[in-house]
């Protein structure tokens, strides 16, 4: 039975190989699988095999898809034999499909109508009247890290490391790309302590010492590390604005959304009760 089975499956895709995805009319529609009631047609692997792979290569995509089929409709033959009798399809079926139509018809009156644009005045005022909202787990802080071979030689990367002059901000960031193995030297980046402290050896940083050791270089032996603290937020206080300037965005745009819906919403009962399409029988 194996063995008619694969000749039947090598049969099927060596035909879809052979007529380019081409499975001919319905007349000839050779049947490759079949559960209970259910069968798989050859017609059916139309545009499964893609073009120009080998023969050997189409067997595989073929029986892979039967396969699927296959383990697909006994799991829904066993499902629908399970039916609960108190369990209405159609009603949920009614009911799914009623809250696709609505959910894809808010989307369209969302994207025809919401001003997607949050100044940078609504954003300070919401934070300001919302700082309950924005409570930090654990604490965060700046950083600039680097990471590189200790083999490596760092007379250069010491003197602009420790360099407050602008112009070697751009000089260090070139000479990271070539020797680094880790560069996290954006200033104005948030990071989780946890997500730090794991980078560096252990022990460097946690959350006794972060407020204080703010700048130091050591080695492992396979590597070399610098890192420099230039602030901290500790958790479980108010967490700083601009870690949170995007999260308290989608806070005011997903209010504006629910707003502009339910003014859309009433003003069509509003008006459709005028025009007595809305009747309320007592």
């Amino acid at each position: 039975m194996k063995k008619f089975l694969y000749a039947l499956i090598c049969l099927a895709a060596l035909a879809i190989w052979q007529c380019g995805g081409d499975t001919g009319s319905k007349a000839n529609d050779k049947p490759l699988a079949k559960v209970y009631n259910k069968t798989l047609f050859l017609s059916a692997l139309e545009g499964v095999v893609p073009e120009g792979i080998s023969p050997e290569d189409s067997t595989l995509v073929v029986a892979a898809y039967i396969q699927r089929w296959t383990h697909e409709q006994l799991l829904m033959y066993e499902a629908e034999r399970n039916i609960p009798k108190d369990l209405d399809i159609d009603e949920l079926v009614r009911n799914y499909r009623a809250s696709l139509v609505r959910y894809n018809f808010e989307e369209q009156i969302i994207a025809e109508r919401l001003d997607s644009i949050v100044s940078e005045e609504e954003l300070v005022t919401f934070y300001g009247n919302n700082k309950d909202q924005f409570q930090l787990e654990s604490t965060i802080l700046k950083c600039l890290i680097l990471k590189i071979p200790a083999s490596d030689p760092v007379n250069e990367l010491n003197k602009l490391w420790n360099s407050r002059n602008p112009a070697d901000e751009t000089k260090l960031k070139n000479l990271a790309r070539q020797k680094a193995t880790l560069a996290l030297l954006d200033p104005e980046k948030w990071y989780k302590l946890d997500e730090i402290a794991a980078i560096l050896p252990k022990g460097t940083l946690s959350s006794d010492n972060v407020a204080s050791r703010k700048d130091g270089n050591l080695s492992d032996g396979d590597f070399r590390y610098y890192y420099r603290v230039l602030e901290t937020a500790q958790g479980k206080t108010t967490a700083p604005f601009d870690y949170v300037r995007e999260q308290a965005s989608r806070i005011i745009l997903h209010k504006r959304k629910q707003d502009l819906l339910d003014r859309w919403k009433e003003d069509l009962y509003q008006r459709e009760l005028k025009r007595e399409n809305v009747q309320i029988l007592k």
